[in-house]
C-alpha cells in the first residue's frame, strides 16, 4: 500500500466513524460507525446493467376490497387516497391493478359487472372506474391493469375462454375510454390457468380495435406459462409480460424467491403480479424482503400486493389486508399501516422505466441473514436509490460504500424506517443527509429497518389523521331513491350477484336496490345464493324490515346476525335468515360457514306473488326470532348461535328480485344480554386476537394490534360466554384451573370452563377456575393465559 493509498484509506476510515456520529442524531445508528476495515463494501455502479423496473403497485379487487372506501365522508376519503396514490406522500403507488366485476365472489365480497347480460351496458357500475379515476387524478403516470376473476354466466355459456369474454373485454377497455382511462396492461383469468389460443386472440382483437398498446400480462397464476411462451411463437408475440403470484411463497416470510429457468430465459419481464395477503401492519417485514428479494433471486421486474385497502367489514375474510384499515365509513376513521411506508422506499425513490443496477444488489456480505440491498438508476444516468432491508439481521453492520460509474456523487438523502416499531414516528424518517467523498462514503445500519439512499429529492410523509372509531348507531334507514341508476347503495356490500339502485318496479316511483344478475356466474370461489350485506358486527338486538318485490317465482330473505363467512370452501354465512318465497311459504333458517343450513320455523302464508310489493322483518330479541309478513306475525323461533351481526338482502339463483325502504331499528337488552366488541389489554393497548384468523378449536389467543378484525370482536352474553364468530367461545383450554393454563377458541358448548365474569375494575376472572385473564407480555403475539389475580395492568381489559 502506497503513502497515497495509506492516506486515502485513514480519510475514509475517520470519514465514515464521523458519519457514523452524525447520523446518531438522525436515529439510524447507536453508534459511530465501525472502523472501514471491518465494514461491509458496496459498490453502486452506475454501468452495470440490469433489468427495466416495472414498478410497485397493488390490487383493487379480488373481492370487496375497496367497497368501502367510496363510501368514507370527506375530508376523510381524500386523505386516505392521497396516502395511496399521491406521489410523495404516503405508498405512492405506481401500478393500480383492478379487479374487472364478474356479479361473483371472488375472495371477499362481488363486484358488479358492466354488462350483466349480453344486451346490458352500463359503463359507470361500481366503485373500479372511480377509484382509477382518483388514483389517476393524483398520479397522472400510474399504470392501470386490468384482471377478472370471474364473469356473467352468459359469456361463452359459462366457457370463459371464449369469443365473448374477448368482447367482453373490449367493452369494459370503451368504458374505460369513456372515463378517460387509459389502460397499460390487461390479463386473463386470475389463478384459473391460461388457454394459449384465447390469449393469441385476444392480442388480434386488442389490435385491431385500437389497444395496440395494451400489453398482455399471463397468466397471473404460477410460472408454468413460461414453457409455452418458449414453445409458442404466436403466444410469445401476444403476452409482454409473465406475471405469476406469491413467488416468494404465499403469506410468507417472503425470504427467498423462486424462478425457474423458463421464465428466465424467456426474455419477458417477470412479475410478482400478486403477493402479500397480510395484514396492513403484520406484512410489513415480509413486503421488505420480497421487494428486494424478488429482484435479487428472481430478476422481478414489478410487486403487487393485494390488496390496496382493507375498506371492507370486519366479518369477510382477510379484514386488515392491504396498506391501509379503512374500515368504518360512518365515523371517517382509518389507519396507514406499516406496508405503506414499506412501499413507499421504493415507490417514492424510483418510477417505472428506471434501470436495476444487477452488479450493485445482492446479500448484505454475501448472507441473507444480513439483509439485502437493490440499486436502480434513473433514465438520466445520475440519480440513484439503493433499498436496504435488514429484517433478520442480528446486530448493527456497517457499511461502505463507494459510488462509480458515471453516477452522481453529490449529497445522498437517508430515510429509514423501524419495521419493528409500532409507533408511527419510527416510520419513513428522513434520517440523515451525507456528502460523499471521493464518491465513498459510510452508513451503519440497525437490525429490522429499512432504508432508501437516494439522490433524488421531493419524497414527503403525509401528517393527516383520522378520528376515532366508532359503532354505525342505529336506528338505520335508506328510502334508495337518492342514488343514480346502476349504483351501490350506501355501505350495501355485494357478496354473490349484484344489487344496484333502479327505478322501482310494480307501479312504485323512486329508487330500489334491484338483484341483477339473472343467471349462475362463471364463479371463482364456491356458488351461493346472491346476497349483501350491510351494517355493523356490533348490532345484537334489532328490528330489520324491508319492501320486497319477486320479479319471478323464486324467494328472497332478509339476513340478520351475519358475522363470518367462509369465501372459499362453502361460500357459507353465519346469520339468521326470513326466506318468504312466491307461494307464501316461510322459514327461519340458521347457517353457518360450513355450508349447512337448518330449519328453525316454517310455515305458510298468503302467496306473495310476482310484481307485487311486500314487507317483510325479522325481529331479533335476545335467543327470540320472530318473522313478520305483510304486518303479521307468522313465526318465531328460539335459537342462541348468533348474538350478533349485520343485516342483508340475499335472492335465489337467477332472481332478480327489488328491494325497499330499509329500516333497522334498535331493541332492548344486547346481543343475547350483550354486546360485540374488542377487548383491549390496559397495559399493552394491544386487542385479543386469534392469530391470523383461524377459525380451528384450539387455537391460542393472543395480542395483536387492533385492526377491528372479526378475530378480534368479542361478544358477551347472558351466559357469561366471551364469542368469537359467533359460534366460539374464549375458554381455558382442557377445564384447566391452574396458572398457566393456555386460553383458546372453542366451539361454544356451554362448559364452565367458557364462562367469564367481566368485573368493574377491568379483570376478567374465570368462572371455573377464579383465575385471570392474563398476558404475559404486551408485544404483537404475547399467548394469553389464565394465572393468579394480581391487580396488574397486564391483567386489567377495557371494552371499546
Amino acid at each position: 500500500m502506497s503513502a497515497f493509498d495509506r492516506s486515502l484509506w485513514r480519510l475514509r476510515a475517520w470519514a465514515a466513524v464521523l458519519a457514523g456520529l452524525l447520523l446518531v442524531a438522525g436515529g439510524i445508528v447507536a453508534t459511530a460507525a465501525a472502523p472501514a476495515q471491518a465494514a461491509t463494501s458496496v459498490t453502486i455502479n452506475g454501468a452495470s446493467a440490469g433489468r427495466t423496473f416495472d414498478g410497485v403497485g397493488a390490487i383493487s379487487g379480488g373481492g370487496g376490497n375497496s367497497r368501502l372506501l367510496i363510501d368514507y365522508p370527506e375530508p376523510q376519503r381524500g386523505q386516505v387516497l392521497d396516502y395511496l396514490f399521491r406521489p410523495g406522500y404516503g405508498a405512492s403507488l405506481q401500478i393500480l391493478k383492478a379487479e374487472i366485476g364478474g356479479d361473483t365472489n371472488s375472495t371477499s365480497g362481488a363486484e358488479p359487472s358492466h354488462q350483466h347480460t349480453r344486451s346490458d351496458l352500463n359503463c359507470d357500475r361500481g366503485y373500479e372506474w372511480w377509484l382509477m379515476e382518483q388514483a389517476k387524478a393524483r398520479n397522472p403516470d400510474i399504470k392501470l391493469y386490468g384482471l377478472a376473476w370471474g364473469a356473467p354466466g352468459w359469456i361463452g355459456g359459462g366457457n370463459f375462454w371464449s369469443a365473448d369474454m374477448t368482447n367482453y373485454l373490449l367493452s369494459w377497455l370503451g368504458c374505460a375510454k369513456q372515463h378517460g382511462l387509459g389502460i397499460d396492461y390487461l390479463g386473463g383469468w386470475n389463478e384459473r390457468g391460461y388457454n394459449v389460443s384465447w390469449y393469441v386472440q385476444l392480442r388480434s382483437a386488442l389490435n385491431a380495435n385500437g389497444y395496440g398498446n395494451v400489453k398482455i400480462v399471463a397468466a397471473d397464476s404460477d410460472w408454468s406459462v413460461a414453457n409455452d411462451v418458449n414453445s409458442n411463437q404466436a403466444f410469445a408475440a401476444a403476452v409482454s409480460a409473465i406475471g405469476t403470484h406469491y413467488p416468494c411463497g404465499y403469506r410468507s416470510a417472503q425470504s427467498s424467491c423462486s424462478v425457474p429457468s423458463a421464465a428466465t430465459s424467456s426474455g419477458k419481464p417477470l412479475w410478482a403480479s400478486e403477493n402479500g395477503s397480510d395484514d396492513y401492519n403484520g406484512g410489513a417485514q415480509a413486503m421488505a424482503r420480497g421487494i428486494n428479494r424478488g429482484y435479487i433471486d428472481g430478476r422481478m421486474t414489478a410487486y403487487l400486493n393485494w390488496p390496496v385497502v382493507a375498506a371492507l367489514t370486519p366479518n369477510l375474510p382477510y379484514p386488515t389486508m392491504g396498506l391501509a384499515l379503512a374500515s368504518q365509513p360512518w365515523s371517517g376513521s382509518y389507519s396507514i399501516g406499516k406496508n405503506t411506508w414499506v412501499m413507499a422506499h421504493t415507490s417514492q425513490f424510483t418510477a417505472p422505466g428506471w434501470h436495476y443496477l444487477d452488479a450493485s444488489s445482492g446479500y448484505l456480505g454475501g448472507n441473507r441473514n444480513n439483509g439485502s440491498y437493490v440499486s436502480l438508476k434513473s433514465p438520466n444516468n445520475s440519480d440513484y436509490s439503493t433499498v436496504i432491508e435488514t429484517m433478520d439481521a442480528g446486530s448493527a453492520q456497517t457499511l461502505n460504500l463507494n459510488v462509480t460509474g458515471g453516477l452522481s456523487t453529490g449529497t445522498v438523502h437517508v430515510w429509514s424506517t423501524d419495521v419493528t416499531s409500532g409507533n408511527p414516528a419510527d416510520h419513513f424518517v428522513h434520517s440523515a443527509d451525507i456528502t460523499p467523498s471521493g464518491g465513498g462514503f459510510s452508513l451503519t445500519v440497525q437490525p429490522g429497518h429499512l432504508y432508501t439512499l437516494t439522490t433524488t429529492t421531493g419524497q414527503g410523509k403525509g401528517a393527516a389523521t383520522g378520528p376515532a372509531r366508532g359503532a354505525l348507531k342505529l336506528p338505520y334507514s335508506d328510502t334508495f331513491d337518492g342514488y343514480a341508476t346502476g349504483a351501490e347503495a350506501k355501505y350495501l356490500m355485494d357478496w354473490q350477484g349484484a344489487f344496484e339502485t333502479v327505478g322501482c318496479g310494480g307501479g312504485r316511483s323512486g329508487k330500489c336496490v334491484r338483484q341483477m344478475s339473472p343467471q349462475r356466474p362463471i364463479t371463482w370461489d364456491a356458488l351461493t345464493d346472491p346476497h349483501a350485506l350491510l351494517g355493523d358486527v356490533g348490532w345484537g338486538n334489532y328490528t330489520l324490515s324491508s319492501d320486497v318485490l319477486l320479479e319471478q317465482p323464486g324467494y328472497a330473505e332478509l339476513i340478520g346476525r351475519a358475522n363470518g363467512h367462509d369465501y372459499d370452501r362453502t361460500g357459507g354465512l353465519n346469520a339468521y335468515h326470513l326466506r318468504v318465497s312466491d307461494t307464501g311459504a316461510w322459514s327461519i333458517l340458521n347457517s353457518n360457514t360450513n355450508g349447512t343450513v337448518s330449519t328453525l320455523a316454517r310455515g305458510t302464508a298468503a302467496a306473495l306473488g310476482t310484481d307485487r310489493w311486500h314487507s317483510l322483518a325479522l325481529t331479533f330479541s335476545g335467543t327470540t326470532i320472530t318473522a313478520v309478513v305483510d304486518g303479521a306475525t307468522v313465526g318465531s323461533a328460539d335459537d342462541r348461535t348468533w348474538a350478533g351481526g349485520q343485516i342483508g338482502y340475499a335472492t335465489s339463483q337467477n332472481e332478480t328480485a327489488q328491494f325497499d325502504n330499509l329500516s333497522v331499528t334498535p331493541g332492548s337488552g344486547g346481543n343475547g344480554g350483550g354486546t360485540s366488541a374488542p377487548i383491549t389489554g390496559v397495559g399493552s393497548g394491544r386487542c385479543v386476537d386469534v392469530p391470523n384468523q383461524s377459525q380451528t378449536a384450539g387455537t391460542q389467543v393472543a395480542l395483536w394490534d387492533c385492526n377491528g378484525g372479526g378475530n378480534q370482536q368479542w361478544t358477551d352474553n347472558s351466559a357469561g360466554e366471551l364469542r368469537v364468530y359467533g359460534s366460539y367461545c374464549l375458554d381455558a383450554a382442557g377445564q384447566g384451573t391452574t396458572p398457566g393454563t393456555k386460553v383458546d377458541i372453542w366451539t361454544c358448548d356451554g362448559g364452565s370452563n367458557q364462562k367469564w365474569t367481566i368485573h368493574a375494575d377491568g379483570t376478567i376472572t374465570g368462572v371455573q377456575s377464579g383465575l385471570c385473564l392474563d398476558a404475559p407480555g404486551t408485544a404483537n403475539g404475547a399467548l394469553l393465559r389464565l394465572w393468579t389475580c394480581n391487580g396488574g395492568s397486564n391483567q386489567k381489559w377495557r371494552r371499546d
